[in-house]
């Protein structure tokens, strides 16, 4: 069985055997059984009253478990003390399942209200038809249909089983934004309790009887492989089982315990074929993208003529370095090979793609393949990969036991898929009040979705539609994107291309502001004074929005209002996953150059500031969260995310030398949100591309030296 498309998901009318909400697959079913109501994929009425919402997305921290069940329960009408949440597994009866791209939220508000208003219309229909009343005398309210004039109530409990018997309504009413009673609110999430209470089931945490653990040796050469291994050193630990190549770059050991596996793992003596990429080295790649630079760039977006206009003329390059994900959860999966089946127990962000991957790894149909996600300490994109998946299916199917693979912070650290390396390249030309008349930003980079042989139509990775759009209407102005090759595994890593195109793009008007003799906010707000749409793919950006948020970061941040002896500011502003985001950052001043490395104290971070417009917020406690831990991981990676290249070998390996900002490093964090009632759009990844150019830019005011490559610090 194929996954359909999304596009094919929305668009279904009808599936067999069942009643079903318009554009939802329904679980097969017979009509006659009215143990419950269950008019789409995601709702489950029983006759005890139990009502039970299945998630279709991947909770790794970021509330899916609590915010998608509130945009259904809020149409449903129901009381929320009565919602169960069940996390659905691989199924193709909800279109693509991918947990990324900032798209949980935006991609299911409607369906899922429209699911939740289609559940209420056919349990007021049940109501009325039970009373033998018209339905424009009913109305549902806290999980109960109320008869106006009679008093009289009934639980949807109590009417699952008429309105499991009724046609599903093809248009139904949905509510206005000043109705919500869930939506907007200030809700606890669902799966808080049982983490603080040390109950909830990670990837990690998950046992079967009878199961082994699995350590691998990964070649540690970028491109290597096996050449031979000697495992009778390992073979005489007691609790060791089994060694085997798994693949052509890696050796399982398989133990009883965890630690058993990782000192099996340590005893083998390998031998290792290191391919072409032995000598490949961090100054090779930043050469390659140099050269890259002079090869014609496919447009990505572009208004007037940049070329020809005349002026004073600034250009200036930024780069990135790779970046790792390092989630404080390493990869692992536990699978149970038995023949004709295979079961996944999967931290997963792409439950479908860890179906399928393992389905034709271990010669199986992918609906003989089931998949159970599990909780995820944390993603960042690095569980959109699936090799953690497909290495316990085989070592599964090896030793024909279930098995836990287990990787180690190092694994994680040298044996991963990386956010690419980067320059930019952006030149504008000025006219005589020093405001931009051109402006043109040349992205050059490695394509993530080209690396893993996915479509790149144009040159242009499917990525940046999203992630590298115009911030602002400047009349003459061009993005273009240079598509590099590189050996270095990639993977989408949180806010992808975005984080690297906000950080080039905001700190150059920084300095653009700085040329100028402008007040960096000024100097954005005249740039976005007049109101303009800009098309970009499939968004319009609108300046007005993005002239909200800054107005509103700024009043928050008390911007232009002097700060303690010492303390400076900065400011940046960007949009990506259809969300405008900006930010002003506070530091202290300190003492030493930038690149004295890490015996120079870094820039106290004090406190950021951070607005956003992103529609309707569904719950401000969570968004809050979001934007909290985005700025957090995007002052982590300005400060000191590096991935270096030795001998085709990652150097770094674990939190001492790519190190996650500290509680005491940590700043005060404030959310304020435009109101909306918009459709919601992206939240995940949007206030991680302001937070570097911001902290620069605050460095810039506070020691006149302006950072153009990152990190900020050495480490």
């Amino acid at each position: 069985m194929s996954p359909i498309s999304r596009r094919e998901f929305i668009g279904a009318g009808v599936a067999a055997g069942a009643g079903l909400v318009i554009g939802f697959y329904l679980p097969h079913g017979r009509r006659g059984e009215h143990e419950s109501f269950s008019p789409n994929a995601y709702l489950r009425i029983t006759v005890d009253n139990k009502v039970t919402i299945v998630v279709a997305r991947s909770e790794m921290g970021q509330g899916v478990r609590t915010a998608l069940p509130m945009i259904l329960a809020e149409e449903l009408e129901a009381d929320w003390k009565q919602i169960e949440i069940e996390q659905a597994g691989a199924s193709t009866l909800f279109g693509d399942q991918t947990t990324g791209g900032s798209a949980s939220v935006r991609t299911t508000w409607d369906p899922m209200r429209k699911a939740g208003a289609q559940a209420r219309e056919m349990l007021i229909s049940a109501a009325a038809l039970t009373w033998s009343v018209p339905r424009s005398a009913c109305s549902a309210e806290n999980g109960r249909i109320r008869h106006a004039a009679s008093g009289r109530t009934l639980s949807y409990g109590e009417l699952a089983g008429k309105a499991a018997t009724l046609p599903i309504p093809t248009d139904v009413p949905l509510k206005q934004a000043k109705d919500y009673k869930l939506v907007g609110k200030r809700l606890a999430r669902v799966d808080s309790p049982a983490k603080v209470r040390g109950e909830a089931t990670f990837g990690i945490d998950y046992r079967l009887p009878g199961m082994k653990f699995a350590a691998l040796s990964r070649c540690p050469i970028i491109g290597g492989k096996v050449s031979n291994f000697d495992d009778k050193d390992s073979r005489k630990l007691g609790s060791v089982s089994y060694v085997g190549t798994i693949g052509d770059s890696a050796v399982a050991v398989v133990a009883d315990s965890v630690w058993g596996a990782m000192e099996g793992r340590r005893l083998l003596n390998i031998g290792w074929d290191e391919g072409p990429n032995k000598d490949l080295n961090t100054a090779a790649v930043v050469t390659s993208l140099k050269q890259a630079a002079s090869k014609k760039g496919a447009s990505l977006y572009l208004a007037g003529d940049p070329a020809k206009a005349s002026g004073r003329r600034i250009a200036v390059e930024y780069s990135l370095p790779f970046m790792a994900h390092a989630p404080m959860e390493p990869g692992n999966c536990t699978a149970h090979y038995q023949g004709s089946k295979c079961e996944l127990w999967a931290p997963t962000q792409v439950p479908q793609d860890c179906r399928d991957s393992v389905a034709q790894a271990v010669g199986l149909d992918p609906d003989q393949v089931k998949v159970n996600v599990t909780l995820m300490g944390g993603g960042f994109g690095r569980r959109l990969e699936h090799d953690y998946a497909v290495e316990a299916a085989l070592v599964s199917k090896a030793v024909g036991a279930p098995v836990k693979v287990v990787w180690t912070r190092e694994d994680d650290m040298r044996s991963s898929t990386y956010r690419p390396a980067s320059l930019h390249q952006l030149s504008a030309t000025l006219d005589g009040s020093g405001f931009p008349i051109a402006l043109m930003h040349r992205i050059i980079a490695p394509s993530i979705s080209g690396q893993k042989g996915q479509p790149t139509p144009g040159g242009v990775d499917p990525d940046l539609p999203d992630e590298a759009g115009p911030v602002y209407g400047i009349p003459n102005y061009s993005i273009e994107y240079v598509m590099t090759e590189t050996p270095v595994p990639l993977g989408w890593m949180r806010s992808v291309y975005a984080l690297q195109a906000g950080f080039a793009l905001e700190s150059f008007i920084d300095e653009l502001a700085v040329a100028a003799g402008e007040d960096p906010l000024q100097y954005r707000l005249h740039l976005l004074a007049k109101d303009q749409d800009l098309p970009y793919f499939t968004t319009t950006w609108k300046t007005a929005r993005m002239r909200g948020v800054l107005q509103l970061a700024a009043e928050k941040a008390g911007w232009g209002k002097p700060l303690p002896a010492g303390g400076y500011r900065g400011i940046a502003c960007f949009g990506c996953f259809a969300s405008y985001v900006a930010e002003v950052v506070e530091i202290t001043a300190w003492s030493g150059s930038i690149t004295d490395g890490p015996t120079v104290p870094p820039p106290r971070v004090h406190r950021v500031v951070c607005a956003v417009d992103c529609g309707q917020v569904v719950n401000p406690s969570i968004l809050e969260q979001q934007i909290q831990g985005g700025v957090v991981y995007g002052l982590a990676n300005a400060l000191r995310a590096r991935i270096t290249l030795e001998k085709g070998r990652v150097v770094q390996g674990n939190f001492d030398d790519y190190a996650p900002l500290r509680m005491n490093e940590t700043p005060t964090v404030e959310v304020y949100a435009v109101p909306s009632a918009e459709s919601p759009t992206g939240i995940g990844e949007p206030s991680v591309p302001p937070i570097a150019p911001a902290l620069c830019n605050a460095i810039y005011a506070a020691t006149k030296k302006r950072i153009r490559s990152l990190p900020i610090l050495s480490t």
